[in-house]
């Protein structure tokens, strides 16, 4: 195997993810179903589809020209040998004194009809080669980007469909997925049949905006669980900022490999008494760059933890893309006009049997990606269910049958003493009495069993039609496609204050592309948030600043057929209130109709002093939409990087 063969064979592992082998939830587990048909096709069905297309057509007779003309120079070395003569230049031209000789002859028309040919080895090595590049180009860190150059020379190229201005960015066809931490429980095989679950605990994540204190993962040693019986090791995490003296032990920079380091050592002490346990832990799962090996307890602990601080993108549609580019790869990488030219009609033929075989090698690998990308999206894409839902009602709304039963829930009396500083009663009689008194205290129905819940409800004749707000915590994304047929032109107007991109704003952007991972984010949710308006006179507003106001503006502009502009500086702290102002907030006012625009000032500063209010009610709710019949507001946490 060459060099080259090998080399592409690891690049194709790691596109089908083969690192993750042992994971054993979500997608992974799909994937390992596949996983024996790819190694199959990586190790067997790829090298010998090439070998055989070498062996046919005019790729043959290129190699046999080419083997010819190497034969016959050695046959004349050995003639200038014996003979005590030169017979080749150092450049390897034959001298003109074989001119004349018949070996000389045939070795001159070789050469002519083989210029331009390769060796089998060679042309293999090309198709390698190609391959390669082409793969490796459009993947980095675990996503496919576009990167598509136009020449050898020139820099990257932009498709382009005749628009007199068109607005591109790198992610532009692919989902966002929020950098906010996934949470989940990682799962792995470990040798000798152990399972091993990295369990998330406790998480202490940012409120409201507010930016506290960087967050770790930290393990709770004192509650592993190995059960021996069935093989399954359970480390849990807490997700929590520094806290006394861990402040100081893991310092200022890099604290979270020094607690992997740290984690690493006291794990294995901790499960001393249990071997098979930790033999699972300690077993060499891969080498390191430099050969060192790495442990399996190691290797899942860092995938883990970077895993949840990552942003993650999902191709809309990875087959085209992929498709695409490889046609434009071949005409302008493989298809080399210079070196076509040189060598002549004769070999054209060849050259493009050689394309052909690329693009049939090319095209397998990207249906077997594509596949996997589609089930992603396929995922990503399904209207999710709800898991929980509950309402808040207000007193003079509910039978006073009810009541009584109200009257005993501790946890509500608690929480309306928490929001409202109210004294609670200790007779049952003052209770119902306080309750008949407050007619517009809101009962949460979280604090009630279900059986209570489902009566309460059904007392209610439509249900549906006395709702008048709808909250949901959730990925924004999914919360607007899930209210999208229902709400579809039912609202007047949208309210949005999203993250502006600086480094406050927590995103962890894609191969450095810091505003095109950016504008991917906005592009999809305000797609999915503009259907929701009504198309008389509704207004969509969103606050940025100066740092993505042009790039923002574009887009806008391409959604909706008007978007204006209210601006007010923001003074320079330096210089003090007779400063020339360079820095400016900007509220983007959006719509379909004009009349939309004919807004009183001082209603748009009563709309965004309601949208604060309503916001600043909800404390601590992250990830959120707020609906209220009438109007939308969408808002969510500036970390997670969305509404």
């Amino acid at each position: 195997m060459s060099n080259i063969q090998a080399k592409f064979q690891q690049l194709l592992r790691e596109l089908f993810q083969f690192d993750s082998a042992d994971l054993d939830f979500g997608i992974y587990r799909i994937m390992n179903h596949k996983r024996q048909v790819i190694e199959r096709f990586i190790k067997e069905d790829l090298p010998k589809a090439i070998q055989e297309e070498l062996q046919q057509g005019a790729l043959a007779e290129h190699q046999q020209l080419a083997k010819e003309t190497e034969v016959t120079r050695i046959e004349i070395l050995k003639m200038a040998e014996g003979l005590g003569e030169e017979a080749l230049d150092a450049s390897g031209n034959l001298l003109p004194n074989w001119h004349t000789r018949p070996i000389g002859k045939k070795y001159l028309e070789l050469q002519k009809r083989a210029v331009g040919a390769k060796s089998s080895q060679a042309m293999e090595t090309a198709v390698y080669n190609h391959l390669y590049t082409f793969f490796s180009r459009y993947y980095q860190d675990g996503d496919f980007i576009s990167k598509r150059r136009y020449s050898k020379k020139e820099r990257y190229a932009i498709p382009y469909n005749g628009e007199e201005v068109t607005l591109y960015w790198a992610n532009h066809d692919q989902y966002y997925v929020k950098t906010a931490e996934h949470f989940i429980d990682y799962t792995w095989k470990a040798p000798g049949g152990v399972t091993v679950q990295f369990k998330l605990k406790a998480a202490d994540v940012e409120h409201n905006n507010v930016k506290g204190d960087k967050r770790f993962f930290i393990p709770r040693l004192g509650e592993i669980d190995w059960d021996v019986k069935a093989k399954n090791l359970t480390i849990p995490f807490a997700y929590r900022p520094l806290i006394g003296q861990e402040a100081i032990t893991y310092g200022n920079r890099n604290q979270q490999d020094r607690i992997i380091e740290e984690t690493l050592t006291t794990i294995p002490k901790k499960l001393k008494g249990h071997p098979e346990a930790l033999a699972a832990l300690t077993a060499e799962r891969r080498k390191d760059a430099k050969d060192n090996p790495v442990s399996y307890l190691t290797h899942h602990l860092r995938q883990y933890t970077a895993r949840n601080t990552r942003d993650f993108f999902i191709h809309k549609d990875l087959r085209g893309f992929l498709s695409r580019e490889l046609d434009f790869y071949l005409k302008n990488e493989v298809l080399n006009l210079e070196e076509l030219e040189a060598a002549g009609e004769g070999l054209a033929e060849g050259w493009f049997q050689l394309m052909r075989l690329i693009k049939r090698i090319g095209n397998h690998i990207i249906d077997f990606l594509a596949q996997i990308e589609d089930f992603q999206k396929t995922l990503w894409e399904k209207k999710k269910f709800a898991t929980e839902v509950f309402y808040c009602i207000t007193l003079g709304n509910i039978p006073e049958e009810y009541y009584p039963e109200i009257t005993g829930n501790e946890a509500q009396w608690q929480e309306w003493g928490a929001l409202f500083a109210v004294e609670v009663p200790a007779e049952q009689d003052s209770r119902i009495a306080f309750l008949k008194a407050h007619p517009t205290l809101v009962l949460d129905t979280c604090h009630f069993p279900q059986d209570f819940i489902d009566c309460l409800l059904t007392s209610f004749d439509n249900l549906d039609q006395l709702t008048d707000g709808l909250l949901v915590h959730s990925e924004n994304w999914q919360a607007l496609n899930v209210l999208l047929e229902k709400y579809r032109e039912q609202v007047k107007c949208i309210h949005i204050d999203p993250p502006y991109n600086t480094e406050a704003s927590g995103f962890l952007y894609l191969n450095n592309y810091q505003h095109s991972s950016w504008l991917s984010m906005m592009a999809d949710r305000i797609g999915a948030a503009a259907p929701l308006l009504n198309s008389e006179g509704s207004t969509f507003m969103c606050h940025i600043d100066e740092y993505e106001f042009q790039r923002l503006n574009l887009f806008l502009e391409q959604v909706f057929d008007y978007v204006g502009t209210a601006v007010w500086d923001k003074l320079n702290p330096m210089m003090g209130a007779k400063a020339l102002a360079t820095q400016h907030e900007y509220v983007f006012f959006c719509a379909s109709e004009p009349r939309a625009f004919f807004v009183r000032p001082e209603n748009v500063r009563m709309i965004l002093a309601k949208a604060n209010s309503i916001i600043s009610r909800f404390e601590g709710v992250t990830n959120a939409l707020f609906l209220r019949k009438g109007s939308a507001i969408l808002f969510d946490n500036a970390r997670a990087g969305g509404f």
